[in-house]
C-alpha cells in the first residue's frame, strides 16, 4: 500500500496467461492443419520477431485469447526462421502474405484472415 494508503494501492501479483501455441516449424504440419481443421478451427499467426508492428499485434491478440478455448488450435509461425513455410501457407491457402497476419482455417478452407489492426481474438471466437 502507498504512504498511509493515500497514494495508490499495492498491486497484487497476477497469474500470467499461458497461451497454448503450437510452433509451426515444418511443412508436414500443414497437412496436420488441413486434417485437424475438419474437427477444429486452426488459427495460424504469422509473426515477424523483428517488427514492432508485429509485436504489438501479437501482444494484443494474446491478451484477448482465452487459454481454455475449446475447438481451436493456435499455431505460431516465425516468419524470419521459416519463410518457406510462410510462402507455402500463402500458396496452399491462397492468401496474400502479410505480416503480421492471422489466418483461420475450417474444413480445409480459409474462413477469415486479417493483418495488422484486423487481427483479433474476437475473430477467432466467431468461428469456434
Amino acid at each position: 500500500m502507498g504512504l498511509f494508503g493515500l497514494f495508490g494501492k499495492k498491486k497484487e501479483p497476477t497469474e500470467e496467461k499461458v497461451v497454448p501455441w503450437k510452433l509451426l516449424n515444418s511443412m508436414a504440419q500443414l497437412e496436420e492443419i488441413m486434417e485437424l481443421s475438419d474437427n477444429k478451427l486452426a488459427a495460424i499467426f504469422k509473426h515477424s520477431t523483428r517488427c514492432p508492428s508485429s509485436r504489438m499485434a501479437f501482444r494484443a491478440f494474446e491478451s484477448g485469447v482465452d487459454p481454455e478455448w475449446e475447438g481451436v488450435e493456435l499455431y505460431l509461425l516465425d516468419l524470419l526462421s521459416y519463410r518457406a513455410i510462410s510462402d507455402e501457407v500463402a500458396n496452399r491457402f491462397q492468401v496474400w502474405h502479410e505480416s503480421p497476419q492471422l489466418i483461420l482455417i475450417k474444413n480445409g478452407k480459409v474462413v477469415h484472415h486479417g493483418s495488422h489492426y484486423k487481427i483479433s481474438a474476437a475473430a477467432v471466437e466467431q468461428f469456434i
